[in-house]
């Protein structure tokens, strides 16, 4: 299969709008394609401005179909999606994929503002006035792991703690918040297939990541010893990092997922639970008044939550410092195609960082050969793929051009900075 050359599409130009429109109007942006006599000039392959990276992506763009919801109309946005979902014609072949391209805003100051209620969905309703602060969306409440994710990734940002990540996602598609720091995927336990689904379902993009090293306390009231235990509760990733260490601990109890780690604790404290412990930071010990039965009760100290962050917008790629693009793919054939997609990264070396796979929700099981008897089937997957390059390069535009040929379905999910902080085990604050 000959690859798509990487210089990018002569006649083609696209117009995008990124004001922000009228509260009583925001929810659909509108991108335009268009067709030009000029030529576009390149430097070493980057586009030198911002219409300039729009037209070298938008040939990425020819192939990609947005999947439709069950009983959803055609050109009508994912539940909940804020995102742009217009249908435009580029090179002859329909595509939804945003093109509007902004930087990324930084924090102004610092917010001293007592911590708020968590956002339900009840809450997200026409959004205020876009603040002069950057706000920050997060699942769970003060002191979760996400709360810290999201200060480490914005310094002095005003985080918003949301019930559910379903709702950290529409906090930014109805101008809630600016950013949503969510994690995707953990060192111990694997990956949170949740925001992968929803990474799919709506039309936010990832504009940088962050790694944080997570350090588990076993919380309880003051006064309680671990003798009088019954019970553990934390979210079930903290219970699956700390099961080795709770069992030394010969704490003989029963184990209780709830939602969040910070919540376990807030939990507990307000219902004055003396029978039952929880698994948190040390800073929900702090906010909740628990004591420390135990510190650093991970299982392995090498306990790492990668977070990805995520606008409206999506940033302009670079070549300057090391990048990082995600993508999930498809194929109406089946998972055959697979060995092909990976080839197009191998043969430019390219290297991956993670592949997952999650079943496709509008077909999830196929007759073998499609036909309508027999009894043989498997199941359809989306995949997921992370690897090490900046959209900004002619070997990773190159690299989509050719996946194209092999997929029906193509979504460039984000092309951010990678997390290059030095790594340390957790340690207690």
């Amino acid at each position: 299969m000959q690859a798509i050359v990487p210089s990018p599409p002569h006649n083609l130009k696209c117009f995008t709008g990124t004001t922000p429109l009228p509260l009583a109007r925001v929810g659909r942006l509108v991108v335009q394609s268009v067709y030009r006599s000029d030529s576009v000039h390149f430097s070493n392959g980057v586009g030198s401005s911002r219409a300039d990276w729009q037209s070298s992506c938008a040939i990425l763009a020819s192939k990609v179909v947005s999947l439709q919801q069950p009983n959803e109309k055609p050109g009508a946005g994912a539940a909940g999606s804020g995102g742009a979902d217009h249908v435009a014609a580029v090179n002859g072949h329909k595509t939804t994929i945003d093109l509007s391209l902004v930087p990324i805003d930084t924090a102004e100051k610092e917010n001293n503002k007592p911590q708020p209620k968590p956002l339900t969905i009840t809450d997200l309703s026409p959004a205020p006035m876009h603040g002069s602060q950057l706000r920050v969306a997060y699942q769970g409440v003060p002191g979760a792991y996400s709360e810290a994710a999201a200060g480490k990734a914005y310094p002095n940002c005003e985080a918003i703690p949301c019930d559910q990540f379903e709702v950290a996602f529409q906090a930014v598609e109805l101008w809630i918040a600016d950013r949503a720091v969510l994690p995707v995927e953990n060192s111990l336990g694997g990956s949170i297939h949740r925001n992968y689904d929803l990474l799919l379902r709506h039309r936010l993009h990832i504009v940088g990541e962050v790694q944080l090293p997570v350090h588990h306390c076993l919380l309880a009231l003051p006064g309680v010893r671990k003798e009088y235990l019954t019970r553990v509760i934390s979210h079930p990733q903290a219970l699956a990092q700390c099961e080795l260490t709770l069992t030394k601990l010969g704490l003989n109890v029963a184990r209780e997922a709830v939602d969040d780690t910070a919540g376990a604790a807030e939990f507990v404290a307000a219902n004055n639970l003396r029978d039952t412990a929880a698994i948190a930071s040390a800073r929900a010990a702090d906010l909740y008044g628990m004591n420390i039965l135990a510190d650093g009760i991970q299982d392995d100290s090498s306990n790492v939550t990668r977070f990805v962050m995520l606008a409206r917008e999506p940033i302009i790629p670079r070549t300057d410092r090391p990048f990082k693009t995600s993508i999930v793919f498809a194929h109406d054939k089946g998972t055959s195609v697979l060995f092909k997609v990976l080839s197009a990264f191998a043969f430019r070396n390219i290297s991956l960082t993670k592949i997952e796979s999650r079943p496709h929700r509008n077909r999830p099981i196929r007759l073998v050969d499609d036909e309508n008897e027999g009894t043989a089937k498997h199941f359809e997957y989306m995949f997921y793929v992370d690897f090490e390059a900046s959209m900004a390069e002619v070997r990773a535009q190159n690299a989509l051009a050719e996946v194209q040929e092999f997929t029906s379905f193509l979504r460039v999910l984000g092309s951010y900075p990678m997390d290059m902080t030095p790594w340390c085990p957790s340690r207690g604050d």
